[in-house]
């Protein structure tokens, strides 16, 4: 079924409608999170969380909006308040005024896969070594403890370059929204 249908009928409060687009969405919203929380249980709760806004705000969804688009906006802005909680206060404050100022215009048009396909791009361009911490911490969801032991490192050192590796990733995509 096409997309404006379902949005027409989740409007109308349709579980079927829902069901079919938390499938079609779920881990495109997930692999978003994962990114840049390094917790999968945090990264599914912003999920749930990003689709029960999705239902409790149903009826202002508007069909010829990109849902994509609405995705990525509730997404983000749920991933910055879980930061906020566990990341110094200033950091949060410059992540979140720099991405306030984009329009919405702008944020409707990012594709998902494009935005998902930019941010692998940018891990490929990691020094090497910080790249292995950071896809062990994030594709394969290892602990810094086991990547630490993995590659007889300390643990400080894990920590410190998944820290550069989600600054660099967060200051590239700031980049990328305001040049498109």
């Amino acid at each position: 079924m096409e997309e404006r249908n379902l949005i027409a009928l989740l409007k109308q409060g349709s579980r079927e409608a829902f069901a079919t687009l938390y499938r079609q969405y779920w881990q495109q919203v997930y692999n978003f999170c994962h990114l840049y929380l390094t917790n999968a249980d945090d990264a599914e709760d912003v999920v749930q969380e990003v689709f029960i806004k999705v239902w409790e705000n149903r009826e202002w969804i508007r069909e010829d909006e990109r849902f994509k688009g609405l995705l990525f906006i509730i997404t983000r802005n749920l991933v910055f308040n879980q930061h906020r909680k566990k990341v110094n206060e200033s950091l949060y404050k410059v992540t979140l005024l720099a991405a306030l100022e984009e329009s919405e215009e702008i944020e409707e048009e990012i594709d998902a896969n494009d935005l998902r396909a930019y941010i692998e791009q940018l891990i490929d361009e990691l020094p090497p070594r910080r790249r292995e911490i950071f896809n062990l911490s994030r594709k394969e969801q290892k602990s810094y403890k086991e990547i630490a032991e993995l590659l007889h490192i300390s643990e400080k050192t894990v920590e410190n370059q998944i820290g550069e590796a989600l600054k660099y990733l967060r200051k590239n995509v700031l980049l990328l929204l305001l040049f498109v």
